[in-house]
């Protein structure tokens, strides 16, 4: 069936903001923006400030595409914004975003409905450092509500716990310790109702950081992933079961460790992933035989209530 661009109407491309991760939101959100452009879509970008209700108001917008990274637009904080203006949106709703950006909250969620996840401990203060060393080093130690392994370290000492725990409070006054989990690491993408095929992720570094992810060509991307199609397939219908677990919907991400067992942990969800040269939701959607243009334009379909969602 033939592309219709003209159904969104005029597209407001949220990308940049003030979050930690507004270098990759730039880079992310300019390559949304080129692909709907040349899918004719009337697309227009926007780098929210202060001043972003009253540029939305004004503007004639049909919708917004969200490609904004971190707080302020990973968190529901811009999504019930636009729920405020009536104006629809791409991705999780204002309760998805937020529970997927909170680390703790997110995992509590999972607990809650028997999700395999890593023991953990929340980090308050000094006194909280005793009951992380408890579950055992290594540990891993993360901001609560930051993204792109911003503030995270491995740690395997209690005096390496009490560094990273201050260097990680720098960015959130929530940390949380993590039991380290050694094994191989995937991420499964999600669009729609469909889980993308699976990429293990293998890096020489001690884990998969920001550096990682984003400029070190040592990183390696599997895809296919290596794993039987069996075991495959029950990893994606655990990656969806933990999406939606904490009312996340429309696209995303499941990051996910494996360990020398098979046994999966569930690390941690994205609402709003990387949209770069070094992403891996269009890698996984290039497996699938989706362009970036393919995979966007679906993600643009994200932003209409479910029952329209077959619109062409």
């Amino acid at each position: 069936m033939r592309r219709d661009p003209q159904v969104f109407g005029k597209v407001a491309v949220l990308f940049g903001g003030r979050s930690a991760e507004r270098a990759v939101s730039l880079k992310s959100g300019q390559a949304v923006l080129t692909a709907l452009v040349n899918l004719g879509v009337d697309a227009h970008p926007l780098d929210p400030g202060p001043d972003i209700l009253e540029r939305l108001r004004a503007g004639g917008f049909a919708r917004a595409f969200i490609v904004l990274h971190g707080r302020g637009g990973e968190d529901g904080q811009i999504q019930g914004a636009l729920e405020t203006l009536g104006l629809p949106y791409t991705g999780s709703s204002v309760l998805g975003s937020a529970l997927g950006m909170d680390k703790y909250r997110c995992k509590l969620a999972w607990q809650g409905a028997g999700l395999p996840t890593a023991d953990f401990v929340l980090l308050r203060a000094e006194g909280d450092l005793d009951a992380a060393a408890a579950l055992g080093f290594p540990l891993m130690v993360k901001p609560v509500r930051e993204g792109s392994s911003i503030g995270m370290a491995k740690v395997t000492d209690p005096v390496a716990l009490a560094e990273a725990w201050r260097a990680a409070a720098e960015y959130d006054s929530l940390v949380i310790a993590e039991r380290w989990i050694d094994g191989a690491e995937y991420t499964c993408a999600i669009l729609g109702r469909e889980a993308l095929p699976m990429i293990r992720l293998e890096t020489p570094r001690a884990f998969y950081d920001y550096e990682a992810k984003y400029s070190a060509e040592t990183t390696r991307y599997l895809c296919p992933c290596g794993l039987d199609p069996d075991v495959e397939q029950a990893f994606q219908r655990l990656a969806m079961d933990a999406f939606e677990a904490v009312g996340a919907s429309g696209w995303g991400r499941v990051d996910l460790m494996v360990d020398a067992a098979g046994q999966p942990y569930l690390l941690e969800i994205n609402t709003v992933p990387g949209m770069t040269d070094h992403s891996l939701v269009p890698m996984a959607a290039r497996a699938r035989a989706m362009s970036f243009e393919d995979l966007v334009w679906g993600i643009l379909m994200t932003s209409f209530a479910d029952d329209q969602c077959d619109v062409e």
